[in-house]
């Protein structure tokens, strides 16, 4: 009965849950905005992870290598249209 029981679903399920404490944790303590949003960051891209390869299934599959390479791709192109952004909008290069 044990080999059925989702036990990586439920330890990933607790600690995404235990990420989301922390980042309210930060919301309501009293910190510097620096290290708040430093928390806040790698709390953020841990739980994005444990999500893609937890609850996606990202690296049981045998076309492993075609799904991380289009994730590596889509972090690209969010940090150029992000840092693009920014470059033009409020660093005033045109």
């Amino acid at each position: 009965m044990s080999e059925l029981f989702p036990r990586k679903q439920v330890m990933g399920f607790v600690f995404s849950l235990i990420l989301t404490i922390v980042a309210l944790m930060v919301y309501f303590s009293d910190m510097s905005f620096s290290v708040g949003m430093t928390i806040l960051l790698i709390t953020a891209f841990i739980q994005a992870a444990l999500q893609l390869v937890v609850f996606m299934h990202a690296g049981e599959t045998g076309d492993r290598g075609s799904i991380y390479t289009n994730l590596y791709y889509a972090i690209f192109i969010a940090l150029v249209t992000v840092f693009g952004t920014l470059l033009c909008m409020i660093w005033g290069y045109v």
